[in-house]
C-alpha cells in the first residue's frame, strides 16, 4: 500500500511538529504549511492525498481556504481542525464541503481514526480528481461533460477545450494566438477571430449573463482568463 501523503496546514508550529512526527512514526507522509494563503500552490506542488485544516489561520482563514480547494479540488478529503467551542464553525465547515472535523485539543489516536475513516469513506465514494470547478460551473475531464448547478449543458469539441484551459489554469491569461495553438493547433490556418466567436458562444452556455461574464474575462488589448 503507498504510503498517505498528508497536508497539515496549521500556524501552531509545535503541534504542527509534534503531528508530523508521530504520523511520520505511523507510515505517513507530512507536509506542512503554517498559513492559508501558500495552501492551493502546495496541493498543486505536493499532490496530498488529505488535507488537515485548521480554521484559525493567519491572512486567508480556514474556511475561507476550504472554500477554495472545494473549487479546485472537488475530489480532495479535508479534515478542519478547530479549537473554537462554538458548534457553528462545525456547521459552517460541514456545509462548504468539510469531510469531517477534530475539536482542540485532540489526541493522535484520535485524529488518525478520522483520517482512516475519511479514507475509507471517500475511496469508496470518491469525486474523481479530474474535475475541476469554478463558481457553478463543473467539468469532467475524463467524461468531456459539464454542469452548470445540477443542469448537465452541452458543448461542442472546441467549447469544452477552451474551458478546460481555462479551469486548468485560473487566473492566467491567454492570448488569442496561444488559445489558438493549444484547442485549434498548430496546423489551424484560420483568423484568430474563431476564438472570439467560440468565447462567445461558450459563454452564452455557461454565464448567467453573457452580456456580463462572471467566469471567462477578458483582459483588454491581451486576451481571455478564468476568473
Amino acid at each position: 500500500m503507498d504510503m498517505m501523503k498528508i497536508l497539515l496546514v496549521d500556524d501552531d508550529e509545535t503541534l504542527v511538529k509534534g503531528i508530523r512526527r508521530s504520523f511520520q512514526s505511523l507510515g505517513y507522509e507530512v507536509v506542512m504549511c503554517y498559513e492559508g494563503g501558500p495552501v492551493l500552490e502546495v496541493i498543486e506542488k505536493e499532490k496530498p492525498d488529505m488535507v488537515l485544516l485548521d480554521i484559525m489561520l493567519p491572512g486567508k482563514d480556514g474556511l475561507t481556504v476550504l472554500k477554495e480547494v472545494r473549487e479546485r479540488f472537488p475530489g480532495l478529503p479535508v479534515i478542519m481542525l478547530t479549537a473554537r467551542s462554538e458548534d457553528i464553525d462545525i456547521v459552517v465547515g460541514l456545509e462548504m464541503g468539510a469531510d469531517d472535523y477534530v475539536s482542540k485539543p485532540f489526541s493522535m489516536r484520535e485524529l488518525e481514526a478520522r483520517i482512516k475513516t475519511v479514507s475509507r469513506r471517500t475511496s469508496m465514494n470518491p469525486v474523481s480528481r479530474n474535475q475541476l470547478r469554478r463558481r457553478d460551473i463543473l467539468i469532467d475531464l475524463n467524461q468531456r461533460r459539464v454542469w452548470k448547478g445540477k443542469m448537465e449543458i452541452s458543448l461542442t469539441p472546441k467549447e469544452f477545450d477552451l474551458l478546460a484551459t481555462f479551469f486548468r489554469q485560473p487566473g492566467i491569461v491567454f492570448t488569442r494566438e496561444k488559445l489558438l495553438e493549444i484547442v485549434w493547433g498548430y496546423d489551424f490556418l484560420g483568423s484568430s477571430r474563431a476564438v472570439d466567436i467560440q468565447i462567445s458562444r461558450l459563454r452564452e452556455k455557461i454565464e448567467d449573463d453573457p452580456g456580463f461574464p462572471k467566469i471567462i474575462l477578458t483582459k483588454r488589448g491581451v486576451g481571455y482568463y478564468c476568473e
